[in-house]
């Protein structure tokens, strides 16, 4: 075709009969989005505009030869039927899978297909064999003669088994490579004789497991695979592609339906162990470090269906991977960015100063998805919108969708607005195929095709794995109560083996004989693994019991750093390029720091965190850091990204320092809580070594992400000896900023607190948090390493009264409890003990300094700096001191149902005389909104507050008795 010719007559007769009718087509594509039409049409259209329409035909006569080579006139109605030829194989691209072959039991009613029906479109089967192929399908990769032809290996393509449905995808590169491999790769491809029997066996492992569990383990739940068994052979076969492509570790996260069945076929967990956690046996031999409940003394433990695997496998020679199975409790999708934090981790090399240099190939996840909870619930957006975000994405997840059409016992139109399960992906323009369960060698296609696309483009690949429910949401549920239609169709259908089976018999792949064997050696290998653990001695109940309160006291890690050390680190950190341009304002505010660790000065709280970084750093730890506004900070106080204010390039100094020996990484959070925090305690499950900090903006955000905080974050060592150093920066304080921006909730993890599970702190000075910040970061990677919940502060940032020393940094340690300087000087006096933490803390800080010459003999002021592991051997030394001691007032700014009194009452009862000591509270009184509104009545109770305790109480005054 030639662009170059100046004439438009002469252009335009280039192109006749059915040949302008394409170019037509392809015009009014063009019209309606240019990308979509070829490169060569684009320049066409955009140098000539538009071709001649069928009534424009004696402006431009066009004359298409005839089989004698003699010129015809211009057939104008044929014109019409190659246009609209091409519109009908348009929409069998764009619509084909909506009466596509995806249903084993046709559950739904067909999607009205009159689109892809050539009647629709005033055209034959006779109209189109007049039709060159070019018509419908440019470039065929089949020998075709007409467009008829062309038009049913179309409808071949777009109806069969797999429903292509990537309309959506707008990036030119992927839509083709998308389509040829819809058109051309996948039907020429066939799966070869041997891997078809192995396919078989994987479907009779997957059926004869659930089987042999139903029969021999009758009315225990399991959750089981029957009805999408092909999730199987499917997750296997994506585990290899990924495998064979490079990845060093494979991540996996899943909930319960069919997780036994992955576990044993995929993670390789033995029957025999899976059996014995039916039967409650212990068995010593297994890895700990699975988490099972019939392994693991010491632990609470979890269900089995709950439970996490690691396994690993080599591919070629040498070549080792790590297939990881994470754990997951039953809220479903909950698990989703915590795998993405896993394969995020495993392809980062964080060696190296500066940012970590990631390596997608390194690593990869796959994801297995319920139907309605993929659509259901916001955490799945939210992971799926890490995708493309520089500090979150991990190159692609591979996301499979277990569809058996129904949510406990809710059906499909009652779990969502969209006709299907997966059309939440499509706003992230993720590629979505549709596959029949029952099409074995078309789940093996999607397979190859996800895992190609996910090596080749980085990106999300969904495979929704269209099957149904063979039974209840459980074993011991009925479904016949509310789905008696559905489970008529299921209790008449065959299973997939046995379908599979057959067509492998009627193919001639093999014979009868030899698919008995297959299932025969399957029976087998699940009875002798029931024998080995029936012969087993000890099948005992298991012993439960709770581990002790962790102590972080023993042993006790120096986290002082000489003074000159501090100093050197300090003058690096305000080293910036030459050519940099730092914001004049800030760099002032910076530069204020060159002095801060001089006699008479003080370091402040950010300054102090800065120092704590860049010393970890120094140490060889590196250090990831999270939260929405996290570089420079909610309150503009840390600034540890610079802006350049000419060119915009970016600086951060913890990047530049020489003493760095690891790299640091510190990412703005999209506007997510819980799929943010999930991702970093997933990051640092998988690398311990790491220190990961995620803050909130405001404490109250960790609301969003209270699933991950109470399923994984508080009880992942107790449920499945799953360790995680992770710390959560949550700001907190009453300053009359009303309900959402007070409080972080502090009563709920307090609450959460057991078996030494994490350390709950709310410091009040910069020195505590430098020293605690670097004894988190002593611990991770070891047997003490626990999550960090830190009360953040926000006014308390800038107060003098929170600065500290150079030498509270150089030779100090972090103390678990801080007493009031100039007080409590005349223990004998002392009778009130005042205990609080944090910001009120400052607060009655403040007061005294107004009044420095009053005389309070009688009263000490104790902050306790860390509420949990609570410090009752520090307070009781501080009470003993105190012989006429006789009230311990606990002061707080929260509410009294809030706050720390629930959590502290109860033990500082047991640590005095109560007979003698009273123990009370002070504070605002019980509320079911954290705080007030108007700053006017926030400031009037707050002071009332600080009064009441620093005022002494009057004594009573005993009366004399007279006698008479």
């Amino acid at each position: 075709m030639s662009v170059d010719n100046e004439n438009m007559q002469e252009l335009w007769q280039q192109f006749f009969g059915p040949n302008l009718g394409y170019v037509q087509e392809q015009y009014d594509i063009y019209l309606q989005d240019p990308e979509a039409v070829s490169p060569q049409y684009r320049e066409l259209f955009s140098q000539y505009g538009a071709p001649p329409r069928a009534d424009a035909a004696t402006a431009y006569p066009v004359n298409a030869p005839q089989a004698s080579g003699a010129s015809a006139p211009f057939d104008a109605n044929l014109l019409k039927k190659a246009i609209a030829a091409g519109q009908l194989a348009w929409n069998i691209r764009s619509f084909g899978h909506l009466a596509a072959d995806i249903d084993p039991l046709e559950l739904s009613p067909k999607a009205n297909t009159e689109m892809i029906e050539p009647a629709t479109y005033g055209l034959t089967e006779a109209d189109l064999k007049q039709l060159p192929p070019d018509c419908v399908w440019e470039d065929a990769p089949y020998p075709l003669r007409n467009a008829w032809e062309g038009v049913q290996k179309l409808l071949e393509v777009y109806t069969g088994p797999i429903a292509f449905d990537f309309g959506h995808v707008h990036v030119e590169e992927e839509r083709k490579w998308l389509g040829k491999q819809a058109e051309s790769v996948i039907p020429s491809t066939k799966l070869l004789a041997s891997e078809r029997e192995s396919l078989l066996r994987k479907l009779f492992e997957a059926e004869q497991f659930e089987d042999f569990l139903q029969r021999t383990f009758v009315g225990q739940k399991r959750f089981s695979a029957e009805g999408i068994e092909a999730l199987v052979p499917l997750t296997d076969e994506i585990v290899h592609e990924l495998t064979n492509a490079g990845a060093r570790n494979v991540v996996m996260g899943m909930a319960h339906r069919g997780r036994l069945n992955v576990l044993a076929h995929v993670l390789g967990k033995p029957y025999s162990t899976i059996f014995s956690e039916f039967h409650h046996a212990p068995n010593k031999q297994l890895n700990p470090a699975e988490g099972s409940l019939s392994i693991n003394y010491g632990w609470t433990g979890d269900v089995k269906y709950h439970l996490g695997a690691n396994r690993s496998i080599t591919s070629g020679e040498t070549a080792e991977t790590r297939i990881t199975l994470a754990n997951n409790p039953s809220h479903l999708e909950y698990v989703n960015p915590v795998v993405g934090g896993y394969a995020r981790a495993a392809q980062e090399d964080r060696t190296k100063p500066g940012y970590p240099v990631q390596n997608f190939d390194q690593a990869a996840s796959i994801l297995i998805h319920g139907d309605a909870a993929f659509i259901g619930e916001g955490i799945v957006a939210e992971t799926l919108n890490f995708n493309n975000i520089y500090g979150y994405t991990c190159g692609g997840t591979i996301h499979i969708i277990a569809n058996n059409r129904i949510g406990f016992t809710t059906e499909s139109q009652d779990s969502r607005s969209t006709h299907y399960a997966s059309d939440l992906a499509k706003g992230f323009e993720i590629p979505i195929v549709h596959v029949n369960a029952d099409e074995p060698d078309a789940v093996i296609a999607a397979a190859r095709m996800a895992s190609e696309y996910r090596r080749r483009f980085k990106k999300d690949f969904v495979i929704d794995l269209i099957g149904y429910r063979k039974y209840g949401h459980n074993e011991t549920d009925d479904p016949e109560t509310t789905q008696p239609l559905i489970y008529k169709k299921v209790r008449a259908h065959a299973n997939v083996a046995r379908l599979y089976g057959e067509k492998l018999v009627r193919e001639g792949v093999l014979s009868e004989e030899a698919v008995e064997q297959v299932k025969r050696d399957v029976q087998n290998k699940l009875k002798d693994a029931y024998e080995e653990i029936k012969n087993r001695e000890g099948n005992s109940p298991v012993r439960q019991s709770h581990a002790p309160e962790f102590s972080l006291d023993a042993p006790k890690p120096v986290t002082a750093v000489p003074l000159e050390k501090l100093r050197s680190i300090n003058r690096d950190l305000l080293q910036f390029p030459e050519s940099f341009h730092v914001y004049g304002k800030l760099k002032r505010i910076l530069e204020r720091r060159a002095d801060a660790l001089n006699d008479g000065e003080k370091v402040d709280w950010s300054h102090a965190e800065t120092l704590a970084f860049a010393t970890i750093l120094a140490d060889g730890t590196p250090i990831r850091l999270s939260g929405q506004d996290a570089e420079r900070a909610t309150f503009a106080h840390r600034n540890l990204v610079l802006h350049d204010t000419e060119t915009g390039a970016t600086f951060c100094p913890l990047h530049a320092i020489p003493e760095a020996k690891a790299s640091f990484a510190i990412h703005n959070s999209p506007l997510s809580e819980a799929g943010v925090l999930g991702l970093e305690y997933g990051y640092n499950v998988f690398a311990p070594e790491t220190m990961v900090i995620w803050e909130a903006q405001f404490g109250d955000f960790a609301n969003s992400a209270q699933v991950l905080i109470d399923q994984f974050i508080s009880a992942g060592q107790s449920k499945w000896a799953q360790h995680s150093g992770l710390t959560m920066l949550l700001p907190h304080g009453y300053e009359g900023q009303g309900p959402e921006h007070s409080s972080a909730r502090f009563e709920r993890f307090l609450q959460l607190c057991g078996e030494g599970n994490w350390t709950v702190a709310y410091l009040s000075s910069a020195a505590q948090y430098f020293h605690l910040l670097r004894r988190q970061a002593s611990v991770l990677n070891t047997e003490h390493a626990r999550p960090l919940v830190l009360m953040a502060p926000k006014s308390m940032i800038r107060n003098p009264y929170v600065a500290s020393s150079a030498a509270e940094l150089s030779e100090g340690t972090f103390q678990t409890v801080l007493e009031q300087p100039g007080l409590g000087d005349q223990p004998a006096k002392v009778e009130r003990l005042v205990l609080c933490t944090g910001k009120v803390a400052i607060d009655l800080a403040e007061e005294l300094a107004k009044t420095p010459d009053t005389n309070r003999d009688w009263l000490h002021v104790v902050r306790v700096e860390q509420l949990y592991p609570f410090p009752r051997q520090e307070l009781k030394a501080i009470f003993d001191r105190f012989p006429n001691l006789s009230e311990v007032l606990w002061v707080q700014e929260e509410p009294k149902n809030m706050g720390a009194w629930g959590f502290v009452e109860s033990r500082l009862r047991e640590l005095v005389d109560t007979e003698n000591v009273s123990v009370s509270y002070n504070g605002r009184p019980k509320r079911s909104s954290p705080a007030s509104g108007y700053q006017q009545i926030h400031a009037f109770e707050q002071q009332f507050i600080i009064n009441q305790a620093l005022v002494q109480k009057k004594k009573k005054k005993t009366a004399v008795k007279s006698g008479r």
